[in-house]
């Protein structure tokens, strides 16, 4: 009696297991069968972009020395110290001449206590004209630039996550290069743009006291900068191009940003991108328009002005906007990377792959073709060789695919073309269980044992050896998942789900179907 409560419970977990598996795996047959979500094709299933960014992290180091620089002179003007000059020199140096001994004490003070993770690197005196030379420690340059990939890093996930893309796959690939994985993706420019834009937003004022045309010819003035903006001809379709004398000082950046939106201009029914400040945005952008009234504001995204408006008042409530005659795409693409924040950084893509859905199909056919063949000729073999018992071993082998499937929907894993390999390694790695135990049964009943001994003593024998093999496999696909990256991380997911199906259906379910078959319908022979 107690045997056959226990293989109802046994029985009743099985079922249970196979049910939820079922219901994972319909809406991948049948989308309008279950709401959940079907099984995630990879990039080499269902098509997509494949990218390989380099993230320029000198570029982060330079700007970060540019800020230093730009600290000095507003540390230096507050506590009275005068230099000559000021200068950021080749190998990511900065360069300070001070001149009396009044100005050089100030500044060793302020180094003292507002710079000290700056390296003093050479210190010489001509009368008394003191020349500094400072930088960054190479462990601080290192962090920075270590610090600019993994922002970069975050900056294109939230862009690609605004953007919709379903199951992207973007992860480091070595110190400053990251992977960028796009399934299902359509527009791949517009992807990229998106991707690549740093979108740096400064606000700066126009020089508007010295000469534009003098400034185009070289003769530009110093603190001084010629920016450009650009518009399309409506007649001609042409690009052209607008320059701005623009001064280089930054009274503002995008770092205040909470948020960015598309809105119509009711006057003349053209989109443009609305953004609010936080508190301490809003006040200094009410603090720069006041302090500017009748002045031109340059609103410069990527060194590219958009619009230059005149002051008219001070503005209150942390709210601007950005007009440049964008199309309805192109407006709330700037918005999707002004609320994901800026690149501390450009970046270059090194490597660029499109793969079309036709080919992603064509994988798909070819690769369950495989399955299926390899499939058959399997269950073939094991009833021929096991007879009845072989039946056995096909109805878990095939209970195998469904709780593997079942797995890669609940745990939303993507399914890739080396996936479809594992899945078929997997079925051979749960027929070898099976042979396994088989073998053992039948050694039992050629000495003599009834089928019910034979039974309990193959299993008893060969469950260690299945579970040494299948453990070990296991041990190296987690391995793999957690360093492989795109299709061997898909190729572990499958062979690891693989395993612990087959440890399932070979030592659960196969035994619960004998038992069933040799304790409740009491058969007195084995056909194996």
């Amino acid at each position: 009696m107690g045997s056959l409560n226990n293989l109802s419970w046994r029985a009743l977990a099985v079922f249970a297991v196979i049910i939820i598996a079922i219901i994972y795996v319909l809406p991948t047959i049948k989308p309008t069968w279950w709401p959940h979500k079907k099984i995630n094709l990879g990039l080499d299933l269902q098509g997509g972009m494949h990218l390989v960014l380099e993230v320029d992290t000198d570029k982060a180091l330079e700007g970060t020395l540019e800020r230093i620089s730009q600290e000095i002179r507003d540390f230096s003007r507050k506590a009275h110290v005068r230099y000559i000059a000021l200068n950021r020199v080749e190998g990511n140096r900065i360069s300070i001449k001070l001149q009396g001994q009044d100005n050089i004490d100030g500044f060793d003070k302020l180094l003292d206590k507002e710079f000290q993770g700056l390296r003093i690197l050479s210190r010489s005196t001509d009368g008394d004209v003191l020349t500094l030379t400072l930088d960054l420690p190479e462990r601080e340059a290192d962090q920075i630039k270590k610090m600019a990939t993994d922002q970069a890093l975050e900056t294109i996930r939230n862009r690609i996550d605004q953007f919709g893309v379903s199951e992207p796959d973007i992860r480091h690939q070595g110190e400053k290069r990251i992977l960028v994985q796009l399934p299902g993706i359509k527009d791949t420019k517009r992807a990229k743009d998106l991707i690549g834009r740093t979108a740096l937003l400064e606000f700066k004022l126009l020089d508007e006291t010295h000469d534009l045309n003098a400034a185009l010819k070289g003769d530009i003035p110093p603190g001084s900068e010629v920016l450009y903006g650009t518009k399309e001809d409506p007649a001609t379709r042409r690009i052209i191009k607008t320059p701005y004398l623009v001064k280089k000082r930054t009274l503002l950046t995008g770092a205040h940003l909470t948020d960015a939106k598309v809105q119509i201009d009711s006057q003349y029914n053209e989109p443009y991108v609305s953004i609010d400040f936080d508190k301490k945005g809003g006040r200094d952008f009410g603090r720069i328009t006041e302090a500017n009234v009748k002045k031109r504001l340059a609103i410069v995204l990527d060194d590219k002005i958009y619009s230059a408006p005149v002051i008219q008042e001070k503005i209150t409530g942390g709210k601007a906007r950005i007009t440049g005659n964008f199309t309805t795409e192109e407006a709330r693409d700037l918005a999707i990377a002004l609320r994901a924040g800026a690149l501390p950084a450009p970046v270059l893509i090194l490597e660029e792959r499109t793969v079309g859905p036709s080919l992603g199909t064509d994988s798909i056919r070819k690769g369950l073709i495989s399955m299926c063949v390899g499939g058959l000729l399997v269950v073939l073999f094991m009833i021929v060789y096991y007879r009845a018992s072989g039946l056995i071993a096909d109805f878990a082998l095939i209970l195998n695919v469904i709780l593997i499937a079942g797995g890669l929907a609940a745990f939303q894993a993507t399914l890739t073309l080396p996936g479809i390999a594992g899945i078929i390694l997997t079925i051979g790695m749960a027929v070898d269980a099976n042979v396994l135990i088989f073998e053992r049964i039948r050694e039992e009943m050629n000495i003599g044992k009834t089928p019910r001994a034979a039974v309990d003593a193959g299993y008893n024998r060969a469950t260690l050896t299945i579970l040494d093999a299948n453990v070990t496999t296991l041990i190296a696909a987690l391995v793999l998942f957690q360093f492989g990256t795109g299709p061997v991380k898909g190729f572990a997911v499958t062979l690891s789900l693989g395993v612990i199906a087959s440890l399932f259906t070979a030592l659960i379910l196969t035994r619960m179907i004998f038992d069933y078959y040799l304790i409740k319908r009491k058969v007195k022979t084995l056909s194996i």
